[in-house]
Parts: C-alpha cells; structure tokens; sequence
C-alpha cells in the first residue's frame, strides 16, 4: 500500500522536475536556483545547461525578473445580447420582400451596421427561406449602375459643346494624328472593322488608353462615361472591355505587314528622319493559358523561362521610334528574323541598313 502511493507520488513529481518545453525548463530551473538555493553548477546539470548557458539565463532573469512564465486563461467568447429590436426590424423588412442586401443597406442608414451575411444568419434562426430571383421591376427602387450607350460613330454629335474629362492631354496628340491618314491606313492594311466601330476608332480607342498612361482595355470600363476619350476616338462612346479585349484575336495576322509599310511611310511624309543605327531586341510576352504550342522563353523581369510569346522589336537608336516588329515566330526562327526586318527595310527605303 505504502510503495505503491509512493511511486505514484514518485511519478506525478516528475511531471514537474522533468519539464517537456523551454519555458517550464527554465521556470523549474531558476526556481531550483533562487528558491532552493542550489548551487549553480547543480542546478545547470539537473535541468541539462551548460554552466555558461545557465549564468546567461540567470543574468537575463535579473534584468527582467517580472518576464512571464505561465500565459493567462484565455476567456470563452462572450455571446452577443440577443438583440430583438433589430429582430423585429430585419423580419418586417423581409415580409416587405427585401432581400439581405436590401436589408442590410436600410439598416446602414439608420445607423445599424450588419452585414448582409449576418442578416442572413438571423433570417435562417428566424425560419425564413432564400428569396427567388426577382425581376428588375419588383425589386425596390435603389440607385443603379448607370448604363453606357452602345459605341456607334453614327451617334457621335459633333455640335459645338463643353464638358469635364480626364483625358484632356490626349488632344495634344490629335494634330499628329490628323496630319496622316490614320483611318485609311488602319482600313487598307485589312484591319476589322463595322458601320458602327470603324477600325481607325478602335485604333483610337486603344492608342488614347495608351497614351493616357498604364491603363490597359481591360481597365477601360472606368472611363466608358467619360466624353473626352470617346471624342479621341471619334465615337459617341467608347468600346467596352469584351470588345476592345477580343479584337487583338480577330486580326489576320497577315494585316500587320501591311500595316508597317503604310505607316513607314507615312512617318516620312510627316518628315520623320531615319537614322542608320537600330537597337535590336527579342522581348518576351508572358502567357499564362493552357496551350501546348506555345513555348517557353526567358522573361528578364522574372529571371526565369516561362511560356510566352516573343517579339522581335527593332527601334531607331536616335529618333527612338519603332521601325518594325513582329510575334508570329518561334525560337528556331530568331536568326530569320533579324533577316527579315533587313529586307523589310529594304523594300520600304530601297536600300539596306548601314
């Protein structure tokens, strides 16, 4: 009776002298220290420190003897007091027919703030079902998105007129634009083109987003209202997202040669001089879709090889402007290419580079 009450005393002891974690190890052993009154050395073995690394935990405990050792019970969430005004505020608005989003907006106004989530928790403990889909005219009246005009350069009025834009610096580039012809180029190099969207304003459209900074045809829904990018482009408004974001894939790839030797051309009619240095440069489009024939190349940014598309780029080394490019190749093709833009230049200045 007696041994084994012993042991069992023996074996929850050891739960405490014989510590599992750093924090329990270094308590006992501090304890051991200044409250047993071991001799250092003893207390470094039987909590298994070195005598130097034990000196550095005392030293450490003696700047900061108020550091803790036991982290404080954690309190159980307090639920939240069962609100029955609000109760009743959200149940009569559902009889009305609103929805969680309807809801949850009125009681914003009346200083309540619940999100339409928490709105739906408490319609579900209420018994209420999901709404079904409702049509535009049995919803409540609320301020909706305001919808755009379809783009159709028939509908483009011309009268004399003022209004508020952000794209105002865009018109300094008109008077370059104006001095060729954009539109007949765009339209004989076999561009897409319709009644309602000519080619040249899709054109336009994209060079205005372009020249307006980094904004991309995917970002172009923000400015659909605004008149004066519109007005660039020549059209009452500009092309959607979908439109503008679709067009690259309706071009036969066979229009952009055509369109290289008309505006090479055009630039010398405007008095663009030609330099005899070229900088030459293969750059790498990354792509991020599934198709298997499209092949890695290095992208520089990343420093790594990921699938993409590359592209040739030839640039004037004075004036800095582009003189040639072109996607539609592969890697093994790289050499040609360098070859082909020598030719283009060629047939477009009837001689070769210098």
């Amino acid at each position: 009776m007696f041994n084994s009450k012993y042991k069992k005393l023996t074996y929850l002891a050891r739960v405490f002298l014989e510590p599992k974690n750093a924090t329990h190890r270094q308590y006992e052993a501090l304890r051991a220290f200044f409250v047993n009154k071991l001799p250092g050395k003893e207390a470094a073995e039987r909590f298994c420190y070195t005598e130097g690394s034990f000196r550095v935990l005392v030293h450490q405990f003696r700047q900061n003897p108020e550091r803790e050792f036991f982290l404080p019970p954690a309190k159980s969430p307090q639920k939240a007091p069962r609100q029955d005004k609000l109760r009743d505020m959200i149940v009569s608005m559902r009889k009305q027919n609103l929805s969680v989003y309807d809801i949850s907006r009125v009681l914003k106004t009346k200083g309540h703030v619940l999100s339409p989530v928490s709105v739906s928790n408490i319609l579900k403990e209420e018994g209420f079902a999901r709404l079904s889909r409702r049509r535009d005219d049995e919803r409540p009246p609320v301020i909706c998105p305001t919808r755009a005009e379809v783009a159709d350069v028939r509908q483009l009025d011309l009268s004399p007129q003022s209004f508020r834009t952000k794209f105002g610096g865009l018109f300094l580039f008109t008077l370059f634009i104006a001095s060729i012809p954009f539109d007949e180029i765009v339209e004989q190099a076999g561009f897409p083109s319709s009644k309602m969207i000519p080619a040249g304003c899709i054109m336009r459209s994209l060079l205005g987003l372009k020249l307006f900074g980094s904004a991309r045809h995917s970002h172009v829904m923000s400015y659909v209202l605004d008149p004066g990018l519109a007005l660039f482009a020549g059209l009452n408004r500009i092309p959607k997202r979908a439109f503008l974001t679709e067009y690259s894939c309706r071009i036969d790839h066979r229009s952009y040669p055509k369109m290289m030797h008309r505006w090479f051309d055009a630039m010398e009619s405007i008095g663009i001089d030609r330099d005899f240095s070229f900088d030459l440069d293969f750059h790498t489009i990354p792509f991020h879709g599934e198709d298997a024939l499209v092949e890695k190349h290095y992208v520089s940014k990343r420093s790594r090889k990921q699938k993409g598309i590359l592209v040739f780029l030839a640039q004037d080394a004075k004036i800095r402007v582009f003189c040639y490019t072109n996607a539609d190749f592969r890697k093994d093709e790289q050499n040609d290419e360098i070859l082909q833009f020598i030719e283009f230049w060629r047939q477009c200045t009837g001689h070769y580079p210098q």
